[in-house]
């Protein structure tokens, strides 16, 4: 039973990807773009650590860990750079 609902939410979070997929070629601006990029980025550490527990991998935690670190740092990146309007 818990292996049938780690699977369901694994082809759930799986079809968040493809809707940030479609977020980003359809996204007029980029801040949409980098709110699909922080989108990949949860939902990529939400699957390791489904996945940590469904196989009973320890190691897949600190993948999901280093997601987490990496996803801070790009959007402290994103949030610091000056956006099309402060260029002009």
């Amino acid at each position: 039973m818990t292996a049938t609902v780690l699977g369901l939410a694994v082809v759930f979070l799986l079809l968040n990807l493809l809707a940030g997929l479609w977020r980003i070629g359809a996204g007029p601006t980029a801040a949409d773009r980098m709110l699909a990029v922080l989108l990949f980025g949860s939902t990529t550490v939400a699957l390791l650590l489904i996945m940590a527990q469904w196989l009973g991998d320890a190691s897949l935690r600190t993948v999901a860990l280093l997601f987490v670190v990496l996803a801070t740092i790009v959007t402290l990146a994103f949030v610091g750079t000056p956006s099309d309007q402060e260029r002009s």
